[in-house]
Parts: C-alpha cells; structure tokens; sequence
C-alpha cells in the first residue's frame, strides 16, 4: 500500500516486474484514480501483479463500475469514513455494502478500518472475503516496545496471540450456519 509518486519516479514497468519478483502479489495505491490508473495498472497486468482498488461508504454506483472497473485480486472496502482506527465499523452496513459491491464486480470483497477484535472480524467474515486488520496490531506493537523502540518481551507472543484470536473470530463465523 503507497503512494504513486514513488512507483512513477521508478518506472511503473521496472517498479511492476521487481515487485512480483520480489514476491509481491499485489498493490493498492491510494492517490492514483480510475481516470489515470492505465499507465500502472497495464504493466501490472502483464506482469502478473494484481490491482487492488479501494471502494468506501462514499463510493456511489455511478462511481463504482470506473473504481472496479481495471482492478484485480480483490476489492479492498473501506467500511468507515475518517481515519483508520478511531471508530469501529457497524455490521450492518458493512453487509449492505459488500452485497452493493458485489452488483459490480465478481472479485472477492476484503473489509477493512474499524476492525479490531476477534468478534468484529466475525461479523465482518459473514458478510465478506476477509477481515482486515491493522490499527490495532500496530497498537497492539507501539505498546509493547521501550523508550529506544526495542521490543518488549512477550511482544511476539502477544502479536501471535492476538492473530490467532482473531483469525479464530473469522473461522467461527464461517463455520456458522446460513440464515
């Protein structure tokens, strides 16, 4: 996730060729619209490297045909307005709003802003492809480091606890029964 700026001064051909070969397997860049996307989105495509687009609360259906319309991998919804990590995202309009994406692309719908524990990932894997969560185990690693950014001991522990707890919300909810 970055910048175009950065990708342009590299070239988009050279920054798309040593990205999948340095394993990467997509990339969502946050500044470059639909409008200008073909310079980078061309060579990723021949390359092999997927597109991911973001789509948010205020992605109207005249925009989001333009806003899925080149991407790749998956569609990253942005399931709350404002900065990531301050508010929580509701479940139901998470729903509402993978069920409205899903009318324009096929692609597997991945939610993320909002998610911080196993339950709200739970909620979040019933409705869409996957949870994504990153606020709070950025927290969860500012909290556990000294005064000279050293980890703390148990840090790692505790991150991996954090990530079983959450991806055990996910695995619950997807064994659940449909409604």
């Amino acid at each position: 996730m970055g910048y175009y700026n950065p990708i342009y001064r590299y070239g988009a051909d050279a920054f798309a060729r040593d990205a999948v070969s340095a394993g990467v397997d997509g990339v969502i860049v946050v500044d470059l619209p639909p409008e200008e996307d073909a310079e980078l989105t061309g060579p990723a495509r021949a390359a092999g490297l997927d597109f991911v687009r973001l789509a948010t609360p205020t992605s109207d259906d005249r925009r989001l045909p333009r806003i899925v319309e080149r991407a790749s991998g998956f569609v990253y919804y942005v399931a709350i307005a404002g900065i990531t990590g301050t508010r929580s995202a509701d479940a139901a309009s998470v729903a509402t709003a993978v069920i409205r994406l899903r009318r324009f692309t096929a692609l597997p719908v991945a939610v993320g802003f909002g998610i911080r524990t196993p339950e709200q990932a739970a909620e979040v894997a019933r409705a869409a492809d996957a949870a994504v969560v990153g606020s709070s185990l950025v927290q969860r690693l500012a909290l556990n480091l000294t005064v000279d950014n050293t980890a703390k001991p148990g840090l790692v522990e505790a991150v991996l606890a954090d990530v079983r707890a959450l991806a055990q919300g996910v695995r619950d909810a997807r064994k659940e029964p449909s409604d």
